[in-house]
């Protein structure tokens, strides 16, 4: 009797231990899923932040035809931030690398008074306002995801399932570009960072 106790005891520490390391595999993998998820909201509303840009430029050159070299600078920094697969760190830079043109073209719009008031160009940067609103919802959120999947892919106990599972820290979407910080905004300034 004492022998079949043992088993049943062995088999049902044996079965907790399995349904705890699925349990630790299925976590990881939803966390996973998570980030991936995140990022393709962030995807979606950068897509729309880049659509947004040729109108604008367009609008913008039509009242501010002197100002070529910043219009062609955020034309430059729209095509390099719509790299196809970018890393999220690459990512980060173009897009902060395109916010500091946009700031800049904001900026010029300040000293074009036609430019300012046209219909067209207010529209199109309160649109933008809102898709820059909705991109820092979007990275805060990423974000938080990714910290927690870090932490427990670098940590005991789920560290060892991360490895056999080959999952790594995934990177943060951060603007590092002081300037790339700022979103602009409708009125032509820079709003506060997100």
């Amino acid at each position: 009797m004492t022998g079949l106790m043992v088993l049943v005891a062995g088999l049902v520490l044996l079965g907790s231990a399995l349904l705890w390391a699925v349990g630790m595999r299925n976590g990881l993998v939803r966390l996973r899923g998570l980030v991936t998820e995140s990022w393709r909201q962030i995807d979606a509303e950068l897509d729309r932040r880049h659509e947004l840009i040729p109108p604008l430029v367009s609008a913008a050159a039509g009242h501010a035809p002197a100002e070529r070299a910043t219009l062609e600078a955020v034309v430059a920094a729209r095509a390099a931030a719509m790299e196809p697969g970018a890393p999220v760190g690459r990512q980060a830079l173009a897009e902060g690398a395109l916010s500091s043109a946009l700031g800049r073209l904001f900026a010029i719009a300040e000293a074009y008074p036609a430019l300012r008031a046209d219909p067209d160009f207010q529209a199109l940067a309160a649109e933008l306002t809102d898709t820059e609103d909705r991109v820092a919802a979007g990275r805060r959120f990423y974000n938080a995801n990714v910290s927690e999947l870090n932490a427990r892919v670098e940590s005991l106990p789920s560290a060892p399932f991360a490895r056999l599972l080959r999952m790594r820290p995934a990177d943060f979407f951060e603007v590092t570009d002081p300037a790339g910080a700022q979103a602009p905004v409708a009125n032509g300034g820079t709003g506060p960072s997100r």
